[in-house]
């Protein structure tokens, strides 16, 4: 879909205000390094807020949520479908103790690192093998006990619509050491704020929130069914809002090898 001119004039100035206004919100929220982790939630929830309504105001894009029944009040690891940005801010606004599970090197990023470990993020090194596994787990696990919910993406990086790539065993080992409720999430946001792409494209974004998968399966068996939850809902989600339907991408799985070797040392 080719953005019209006044697309790209609104994506122009919301992505103005997304970055200068994350970029002097990092800065301030350094204040609240020395207070309880409890009071940078707060404000990081509010900024997210802020950011959905100038999405909204600025490029036209709405939120719509289904199955919001299915969100625990208490801890639960919500296995989400990450086509976009947009997914990393949306669960801090509709989740009341989020916790990502991100990539080691963002905490290397100044100020936002630090205010992502006061936060409470879950760090992991996705070349670390069985020992970066444990680690991810013992944090996530520390959180769940503590009543938070573990947002995590399976697929370990952003896919386009359309596009499937094979899932990543750390939401099994997860599942599986903590106890918590799994739940999936189908999304269509990357046709609306496409990966690496300028233009935001106006309408809705659908998020939809899936039943948690049954507990006590086996490791195999609970990817293979958080898998086809995910993806058949996400498919259905992004045909019927005009995009493609979903093929399996050439990708270099060395990666998920090791995590999938490591996940099963992971007890």
């Amino acid at each position: 879909m080719n953005p019209s001119g006044l697309t790209l004039l609104r994506s122009a100035l919301f992505n103005l205000l997304f970055f200068g206004l994350t970029g002097l919100g990092c800065l301030a929220g350094l204040l609240l390094l020395p207070f309880p982790r409890r009071a940078l939630r707060r404000y990081v929830r509010g900024w997210a807020h802020l950011m959905l309504w100038l999405l909204r105001v600025v490029c036209g894009i709405g939120l719509r949520v289904t199955g919001r029944e299915h969100l625990p009040a208490g801890p639960a690891v919500i296995a989400a479908k990450h086509q976009s940005a947009y997914d990393t801010i949306v669960w801090l606004a509709l989740l009341p103790e989020p916790v990502y599970v991100l990539k080691r090197e963002l905490l290397r990023i100044p100020a936002w690192g630090w205010l992502a470990r006061h936060y409470g993020a879950v760090a992991v090194d996705r070349r670390g093998g069985a020992a970066a596994l444990k680690a991810m787990v013992r944090q996530a696990g520390e959180a769940l006990a503590v009543g938070d919910q573990i947002v995590i993406f399976p697929e370990g990086t952003r896919t386009a619509p359309g596009v499937r790539v094979p899932y990543q065993p750390g939401v099994v080992a997860l599942a599986a050491a903590s106890g918590a409720p799994v739940i999936p999430v189908a999304t269509d946001s990357g046709l609306r704020w496409g990966r690496r792409a300028f233009a935001k494209q106006p309408g809705f974004i659908t998020v939809a929130i899936l039943p948690p998968l049954p507990p006590g399966l086996p490791r195999a068996q609970l990817l293979r069914q958080l898998e086809a939850a995910i993806e058949g809902e996400t498919d259905r989600l992004v045909v019927a809002a005009g995009g493609p339907p979903a093929v399996l991408a050439p990708v270099d799985n060395s990666v998920g090898q090791v995590a999938r070797r490591s996940s099963e040392r992971v007890q």
